[in-house]
């Protein structure tokens, strides 16, 4: 059982740093993914909210993800924010075609960006179906 917890909080702490760190990079306006995002903001919001404040809520909404995983109680929680974010990082795939594929089956640098957050929702469900299974035999 020892085992499984650490494994469940070092999958945590994996996601918690991944989260947290990409995201104050947008809050501080550092992140090398904001033309990215500005391309599919454009794509989709229609400039319903100005930019600069979106890639900001953006970037605490990333960070507020990584807190979530690291409080085991907000679990479900942070599998909901996670499935929405992911989802949101993946629309680039089908609605930025030109930035995410050199040709078919070859993804860009930032296609290969994208494509990897499937490690981060593998990570997600793993924890989300261990700790489920195992929340009456052990605490966090």
């Amino acid at each position: 059982m020892k085992q499984l917890k650490t494994i469940l909080w070092y999958g945590r702490c994996s996601i918690f740093i991944i989260y947290f760190w990409f995201g104050i990079l947008k809050v501080l306006k550092l992140s090398p993914a904001e033309e990215l995002v500005k391309h599919l903001y454009s794509k989709t919001l229609f400039s319903l909210i100005e930019f600069n404040n979106f890639i900001g809520l953006f970037g605490l909404f990333e960070c507020l993800i990584g807190i979530c995983w690291l409080v085991p109680k907000l679990t479900r929680l942070a599998f909901i924010l996670i499935c929405l974010h992911l989802f949101t990082t993946v629309l680039p795939i089908f609605l930025l075609p030109n930035e995410t594929w050199v040709s078919l089956m070859t993804p860009t640098l930032i296609g290969q960006y994208i494509i990897k957050n499937l490690v981060l929702l593998a990570t997600a469900i793993l924890i989300l179906k261990l700790q489920s299974e195992n929340n009456k035999e052990f605490s966090f």
